[in-house]
């Protein structure tokens, strides 16, 4: 049986990526940074749709009414979430009780946008964003940069303002979460590419230092400090003796796309 919210989880193209970023005046490198630290694609493996459930969301828009019966769901504190396909199974039950609200209190798709701002989106209710977000990547990207336009964060995108931009389509605790280092630091590394859309993850190994290797260290929840040193190395044996690898301790397309699919 077909899971609903199944969709077309073909990617993005370079083209499509650089159409977005001229339609928003900004560089293509900021785009994928965007990309990159809300998603790293827009689909699950089972072809649904990426997203996370927001209880505090969904007792807002009704009210408070399932607080009390549903407090996993429905709750004035944000939390509660399990990640992954487990998140349709919080939004499946928030269906159950409120359609509208439950896809509303939802974030999707590759650029991790709510469900409650659709119109920003340029639709006309809920139900045509969800179905525009399942249609494919595509559609992600343009309900994208019709939120960007729509809440004034292009300039903050075109300036490369990642504070700023954070702020705005985070929320205030987005420094708890370093929104505005990791978009830094995604952007470092995309850039570092030229303006081509596909920047191919770089072939890193001890002695490394830079933007690159930061990116590297977030990745594995390592100490950040752009230096590949005997730590690093070690991280990185361990890594791909755990998935079969030959574990030779450099970085290159294999540990890459390990990484890439956490």
């Amino acid at each position: 049986m077909a899971l609903e919210f199944a969709g077309n989880t073909a990617k993005l193209n370079d083209t499509a990526i650089e159409a977005a970023a001229a339609r928003i005046g900004c560089q293509v490198a900021s785009v994928r940074a965007v990309i990159d630290v809300e998603s790293r694609g827009g689909f699950l493996p089972d072809g649904r749709p990426k997203i996370l459930f927001e209880r505090h969301y969904f007792s807002r828009l009704t009210k408070r009414s399932f607080d009390a019966s549903h407090a996993d769901i429905s709750n004035p504190k944000w939390g509660g979430y399990k990640g992954g396909a487990a998140e349709y199974e919080r939004l499946g039950r928030a269906i159950k009780l409120n359609r509208d609200a439950a896809l509303r209190s939802a974030s999707w798709g590759a650029f991790q946008i709510m469900g409650d701002n659709y119109k920003l989106c340029g639709f006309a209710d809920a139900e045509s964003f969800v179905a525009a977000v399942v249609s494919g990547e595509a559609a992600q990207l343009d309900a994208f940069c019709s939120f960007i336009k729509k809440t004034g964060l292009d300039d903050e995108l075109i300036r490369r303002d990642w504070a700023g931009f954070a702020r705005g389509y985070n929320g205030p605790a987005y420094k708890a979460n370093k929104y505005d280092e990791k978009l830094a630091a995604a952007y470092a590394f995309h850039s570092a590419g030229g303006s081509h859309a596909d920047s191919p993850r770089p072939t890193l190994k001890q002695g490394d230092k830079g933007a690159d290797v930061i990116v590297l260290q977030k990745a594995m929840g390592l100490t950040a400090d752009g230096d590949f040193g005997p730590g690093t190395k070690k991280a990185v044996v361990a890594l791909q003796k755990k998935h079969g690898l030959y574990a030779d301790g450099i970085v290159g397309k294999n540990t890459w796309a390990l990484l890439d699919d956490d």
